[in-house]
């Protein structure tokens, strides 16, 4: 299926690797031109060679809202404009009620809250005055079903999710729209840091394996797409049946 996307232009938050990494190959292979970030200068020099098409790499680090604003300037420099907007974090430490401090929660805010926030602020206005944009934050499961041993990021990733939500409604008739892609656990780097196989991290799958970074990828690449121009102020969970709730 044609996607409808060829000629825009993505700015994709820590794209270097794992889940950003899939949605930035994903968007590129239906002829967007994509602007990745990270801190790693050679982990995104690989990164562009496997997004291929032209990618831009931005060395930036997106964990505060002051470099969240910094990289979606340089996208806009590079690219010319920022049509889809993938917004996208590292995560905290794991933690629990009796562990996590103060701090980790505002570590957790500043990266996985105020500075999605803040890139969205960057980005939008321009998109609404061209009536066409998209923006799909990469988030968690979490949100749906708070993960205990991740309290600072359940807390954080909620309330961009409130954000998100009331921000799709307020510019839908602009021709915005603003979705969230939920993961569940998919084996990337972080995860192999807190779990030990895969097998392992695959326990409490329905469907009995790890999610792969490409396949979240493409669910990124279609919220974003022209057909999905009805999709907004949703959250797309893609977690092979690990939320239990009724209200997804």
């Amino acid at each position: 299926m044609d996607f409808g996307l060829n000629g825009k232009c993505a700015a994709v938050a820590a794209g270097s690797a794992g889940l950003g990494l899939g949605a930035a190959k994903a968007l590129a292979a239906e002829g967007v031109k994509v602007a990745i970030c990270g801190r790693d200068s050679e982990k995104l020099q690989s990164a562009i060679k496997a997004i291929g098409h032209g990618a831009i790499a931005i060395e930036a680090d997106v964990s505060s809202p002051d470099g969240a604003v910094a990289f979606i300037n340089s996208a806009i420099e590079q690219l010319g404009q920022i049509d889809i907007l993938v917004t996208n974090a590292g995560g905290p430490p794991p933690g629990t009620f009796a562990t996590t401090l103060p701090e980790h929660y505002r570590i957790a805010l500043d990266m996985n809250c105020l500075a999605m926030i803040e890139m969205c602020r960057a980005a939008i206005p321009a998109m609404r005055e061209r009536g066409w944009g998209r923006v799909c934050a990469i988030t968690s499961v979490g949100v749906k079903q708070p993960i205990s041993m991740l309290l600072a990021s359940s807390v954080a990733r909620a309330g961009l999710t409130s954000f998100l939500k009331i921000t799709a409604r307020e510019i839908a008739a602009d021709g915005v729209t603003v979705n969230s892609c939920q993961p569940g656990t998919h084996w990337t780097d972080r995860v192999k840091k807190i779990v030990s196989t895969k097998e392992a991290a695959a326990h409490n799958i329905p469907v009995g394996v790890t999610g792969d970074p490409d396949d979240f990828g493409a669910a990124v690449a279609f919220l974003c797409s022209q057909q999905a121009k009805f999709i907004t102020g949703t959250g797309l969970l893609v977690d092979g049946g690990q939320a239990t709730g009724l209200l997804d």
